[in-house]
């Protein structure tokens, strides 16, 4: 059982005692010290919701929205949604806050509570800090009963979300209902199966085959869309005549594709093509993450941009954005960010901008793909037991590749001749993330297994 707090919200297993997962108890405290966190700040006393579809969400719900209103703030439930969604309808709501009940890429048995600020964005580590003090005093201002306030239940906001993408100038439906695409989608049964079929349907898609998209929360697999992940829809797309698959997480802000030939393209190369679209029309400056492919600095340098990479996390990711006025950027896990619709991960508008830039080149999207560098990144992890220290872990390697070129921002970078490793704890799962990239994928899986037999040197883990 597991419960962590983080700049990515609070995520825990179901089940199990108070404390050490996410318990009722566990839910209360936390959403009680995130609406006194929204009651602090001058202005509305209103939070959005929504959900997922995992099975213990409907739980979560009721138990947020009760604690909410019991705090004296009024409630805006968007039901099964997306989290770009309820990023969306924050400020749309003029609301103080949000919060959207997902454990995004973890399995079935998690679930979390994400944090959005006014804006609609994710709250920053001094916020995040704030709220988990405030939940760690539980001197928590309830209400009298004749101060207690509404619940409103809106079921519309998908659509809203959409129309919103539509209206974007980068979005050319004329041109993708000229190519009359055939896709395939891959909804791992949560709110995508819901959201992507109508948006495909907007921007005038016809031939669509829908794969596990019935928001049952049942992951019919592991639903974090890695290649490995998605076998069953590349499989769907070998029997011939689909331009494309479309798979997403369980909360819509990760995309990945799959090619017309059934590979898939790695979910690094979605937000390399959707920027690739967006700076061929508005040449300017990007930003990914210290885990991201190095192909979003080549096709930005392309385009005559600045390239900057920032610590890991989308909270992280969106302030170097604003800091560099980027016009695209993300993170290499197939989160695309595009601030002319909002600062937040957006696997709809990712998919709206990627049809385009297929539709405006009459490309395939193989063809797409190799116009782009290539590169090759492994990801692996580390369970940490509880008596490990990370820390102990990250200083040993520190030491020990102390000769190389060295990012320290967000664990270990060690640049190399042709490529890097990153080594860093995990903000979402109690393991220690591997990621390396070079110019073949062998390269990139010794890089990995190296480091993980000098971590196995240092301590002793549980290799995943």
């Amino acid at each position: 059982m597991s419960l962590i707090q983080s700049i990515s919200g609070i995520r825990g297993t179901i089940g199990g005692k108070v404390g050490n997962a996410l318990t009722p108890i566990d839910i209360v405290k936390f959403t009680a010290a995130f609406g006194q966190w929204i009651l602090m700040h001058p202005g509305s006393n209103t939070i959005v919701i929504g959900r997922d579809a995992r099975p213990s969400g409907k739980m979560i719900t009721q138990l947020v929205s009760a604690t909410l209103q019991s705090l004296g703030i009024e409630v805006v439930d968007l039901g099964l949604s997306t989290t770009p969604t309820v990023a969306i309808a924050v400020p749309q709501e003029q609301a103080g806050g949000g919060m959207v009940i997902t454990a995004s890429h973890n399995p079935m048995a998690w679930n979390a509570l994400k944090l959005l600020n006014e804006k609609g964005e994710s709250i920053n580590a001094k916020e995040a800090n704030k709220v988990f003090s405030l939940a760690e005093k539980q001197n928590f201002p309830f209400s009298e009963i004749k101060c207690l306030v509404n619940y409103t239940y809106k079921e519309d906001y998908i659509e809203r979300h959409i129309a919103q993408i539509l209206k974007l100038p980068l979005i050319d439906v004329a041109a993708i209902k000229t190519q009359r695409f055939s896709v395939a989608v891959d909804a791992v049964n949560s709110t995508g199966g819901i959201a992507i079929p109508k948006l495909l349907r907007a921007l005038g898609v016809e031939h669509i085959t829908e794969l596990y998209c019935a928001p049952t929360g049942l992951f019919p697999h592991d639903p974090e869309p890695l290649p490995s992940h998605l076998t069953e829809l590349a499989d769907e797309i070998k029997k011939g005549a689909y331009d494309l698959g479309i798979a997403v997480d369980p909360d819509v802000d990760r995309l990945a594709i799959i090619d017309e030939k059934g590979n898939a393209c790695g979910e690094e190369y979605t937000l390399a093509a959707v920027a690739d679209y967006v700076l061929s029309n508005i040449p300017g400056n990007t930003v990914s993450n210290l885990s991201s492919s190095s192909v979003l600095k080549d096709i930005t340098e392309k385009y005559g941009g600045k390239y900057t990479a920032s610590a890991v996390g989308e909270v992280n990711v969106v302030a170097a954005m604003k800091a560099s006025n980027a016009v695209i950027g993300g993170e290499g896990n197939g989160g695309v960010i595009y601030p002319a619709l909002h600062y937040g991960r957006d696997a709809l508008v990712g998919i709206a901008l990627l049809l385009s830039h297929l539709a405006r080149s009459r490309k395939t999207v193989s063809a797409l793909k190799a116009d782009y560098p290539t590169y090759f990144i492994t990801k692996s992890k580390l369970y940490l037991s509880s008596e490990v220290d990370s820390k102990l872990i990250l200083d040993e390697i520190r030491s020990k590749y102390a000769h190389y070129p060295m990012n320290t921002e967000d664990g270990i970078k060690i640049i190399l001749e042709k490529g890097w490793i990153h080594l860093r704890k995990s903000n979402t799962e109690p393991l220690v993330r591997i990621y390396a990239e070079a110019d073949s994928a062998t390269k990139a899986a010794n890089l990995v297994d190296k480091m993980i037999q000098e971590i196995h040197e240092i301590t002793t883990t549980k290799a995943l």
